[in-house]
């Protein structure tokens, strides 16, 4: 039963409950229609500390196409944040008034710390470089979509896997599926954190390798999960400016790829994926960010208990 939980991070629902949103989101793509108004009256409050463009959207065409209506803001300046109010208080306050809350913060934690204070469900739209988890329903449904099936598959991360938030959170969900293969790519200074090689993949023994060249492994890839170098989580812009390069994927690269490996992102992109190659039936990306809407939907009807 999900009505009334909370979601901060990818484990907080079983595999069994993750497949119970996902059947619904299988339900809604197949028939809008019937859930149209399944949230007449209800309010989904948008908490955003920091900018998203992809997710807010995401979430709010998610509300408005179930019937419910959206408050919150997206600048916390212009909110009671500016005046010095907590996070606790916050969330309290926002609880009179709305029936559901998603919220996006730079400081690691702090939708769970909300979580502690909040009597309506809390959805983590991304906290710092810790956890994004609506992104990782979002990529888990786009590969069971057009894979067919969440086990079974070499995965090639690529790009920034140090700061990257999406990464973290899809690497510990696929790896509680079966005969999964990871394959991380990323120059020495944005490789994954050890506590996720150490707490997730060594403690699980989930096969994986660290290379530098993507190049060297495309061709075992199932799915290719490529990542933007993130100007806003470096301290130094001459390390930035050194790295954000580092792999370009292009018409080239891709054809040494298997015939039906697919590229995903989280967007937005910056350059690590060239143009040409959005004409590849391979590049999902944009399939990607629809999947996230409705995932989004379930989600929400399913944490409010309308469905």
């Amino acid at each position: 039963m999900l009505k009334g939980r909370h979601l901060i991070e990818p484990m907080d629902f079983s595999i069994d409950e993750l497949e119970e949103i996902f059947n619904l989101a299988d339900e809604i793509i197949a028939n809008p229609e019937n859930f149209k108004d399944i949230c007449n009256g209800k309010l989904l409050a948008t908490l955003f500390y920091e900018p998203s463009t992809r997710t807010r959207f995401s979430f709010e065409a998610a509300m408005y196409r179930l019937g419910g209506k959206v408050i919150g803001f997206s600048e916390p300046n212009s909110s009671s944040v500016a005046k010095g109010e907590s996070i606790a208080d916050t969330i309290r306050t926002i609880g009179c008034y709305a029936d559901i809350a998603v919220m996006r913060h730079p400081k690691e934690g702090a939708p769970k710390v909300a979580s502690f204070y909040s009597n309506i469900p809390v959805i983590n739209a991304g906290d710092g470089g810790h956890q994004h988890p609506t992104q990782t329903l979002t990529d888990l449904l786009t590969i069971r979509a057009i894979k067919g099936k969440l086990s079974n598959l070499t995965i090639g991360f690529c790009g920034d896997l140090k700061f990257g938030r999406t990464v973290h959170s899809l690497i510990k969900a696929m790896s509680r599926y079966e005969n999964i293969k990871f394959i991380l790519v990323s120059p020495e200074e944005l490789k994954v954190p050890e506590y996720i090689k150490k707490e997730v993949l060594e403690k699980n023994n989930i096969e994986f390798e660290e290379i530098e060249k993507l190049e060297d492994s495309i061709q075992k890839l199932d799915i290719l999960y490529m990542t933007r170098v993130q100007k806003e989580r470096f301290f130094n812009e001459e390390d930035y400016i050194r790295l954000k390069d580092s792999y370009i994927l292009d018409k080239e690269k891709m054809n040494n790829a298997k015939k039906d490996m697919i590229v995903l992102h989280p967007l937005p992109r910056v350059n690590e994926i060239s143009y040409e190659v959005d004409e590849d039936p391979r590049a999902c990306y944009f399939k990607q960010a629809q999947y996230g809407m409705y995932v989004r939907m379930a989600l929400i009807a399913k944490l409010l208990g309308v469905c």
